[in-house]
């Protein structure tokens, strides 16, 4: 009579596989719990709101002149890529990154900063905080 086969083989796969969901699962808990923290801390230094500043981006045609991975119709070649703006020390070539001077920057570009390719667009007080909210995450 043959011998039971030996399942401590399907047995270890299962257990392998199992451990590799469940670390795909702990860095993906862990990477959306960092994501909204950041957003948290964003919204708390402009006093603006993230999601709406996602949404101003597109309002303003942003995309148009910058580039930002993620982000629909953020292709633009013309300023900067925004992706890791929040990390840089300077913005708009002479103003130190902070959420004033980012506010400053996204409404009055031109009084900053005479010539610049950015346009003053009549950004809002509200938008231009939401849109420094949104490019605080954007780390």
């Amino acid at each position: 009579m043959p011998s039971p086969p030996d399942k401590a083989p399907l047995a270890a796969g299962a257990a392998v596989g199992g451990a590799a969901l469940l670390l795909v699962v702990g860095f993906w808990t862990e990477s959306r719990y960092e994501g909204q923290e950041l957003a948290r801390k964003a919204e708390a230094m402009t006093l603006g709101n993230v999601e709406h500043g996602r949404l101003a981006f597109g309002k303003y045609s942003c995309g148009g002149c910058h580039s930002m991975a993620g982000v629909s119709g953020a292709g633009g070649t013309v300023g900067p890529p925004l992706d890791g703006i929040a990390a840089r020390g300077i913005i708009g070539g002479r103003l130190a990154n902070n959420p004033d001077n980012m506010r400053a920057w996204i409404q009055r570009p031109q009084s900053i900063s005479p010539g610049t390719a950015m346009p003053d667009l009549a950004v809002t007080d509200q938008d231009s905080r939401d849109i420094a909210a949104f490019l605080y995450t954007r780390t």
